[in-house]
């Protein structure tokens, strides 16, 4: 990364868009603290993310959660829902009792269209679409404020992907959480995204709102990306 700037608003999603290896992924990991941060701030309404404070990071890990492209590969596959769920909020939220812990877990499974017996079930033996929405549903169990979506349906066929697509909008009405929403494929930007920031080589070329950015780019490489795009 470098000099990348990017702000997302309470209720905003903010698509970042560029080709493959330009890193895009590299800065949704810098973000949840994922990959070391040799420069830079993060800040989360005003408040500076320091990592090395070790109430700063429990902040910044209950306020910025991660959705990620493989929903197998994020979870491990010796646990029971029950217990990736509840992770979370044991690390994170020490202060909600089981109880309390308990009825978030079935308030969520609500939220993402689950029935309650998965979670006495492992995360091999749900359908990729299914997976994607307990990591939904384990992201959103400490409350966080700003979401990094990092390719979140690209592994899913078409009308999986609508389903989450519309779960997010869903989940983001009901508490005004933020995107970042980390992304390749154009046709989702137009549906999903408020602004566009688009990445080149590490770097921010041009940000603007989703219309602006997809019919009148004004950067030479943004114009080239909506060419190559199929939508």
């Amino acid at each position: 990364m470098d000099g990348v700037s990017l702000q997302v608003c309470r209720g905003e999603t903010l698509a970042l868009v560029g080709e493959s290896g330009c890193g895009k992924t590299t800065l949704g990991k810098g973000l949840v603290d994922l990959v070391p941060q040799t420069g830079g701030e993060v800040r989360l309404a005003g408040r500076l993310m320091v990592s090395a404070d070790r109430t700063a990071r429990l902040h910044r890990c209950r306020t910025l959660q991660m959705v990620f492209q493989d929903p197998y590969a994020a979870m491990n596959p010796r646990w029971l829902i029950a217990d990736i769920l509840a992770e979370g909020m044991s690390a994170l939220r020490p202060e909600w009792s089981q109880a309390e812990r308990r009825e978030r877990i079935r308030e969520l499974l609500q939220r993402v269209g689950l029935p309650d017996n998965v979670l006495t079930r492992y995360p091999h033996e749900f359908s990729g679409g299914q997976r994607q929405r307990i990591c939904i549903a384990r992201a959103l169990a400490v409350e966080p404020q700003l979401l990094i979506c990092d390719e979140p349906t690209s592994a899913l066929d078409v009308s999986v992907q609508a389903r989450i697509l519309d779960l997010l909008r869903e989940c983001q009405a009901a508490s005004g959480l933020g995107y970042l929403f980390i992304t390749h494929d154009l046709a989702v930007v137009a549906e999903l995204a408020d602004r566009v920031a688009v990445m080149q080589q590490g770097r921010i070329v041009e940000t603007g709102p989703t219309r602006q950015i997809l019919l009148e780019p004004r950067h030479p490489y943004t114009r080239r990306l909506i060419e190559a795009s199929p939508c």
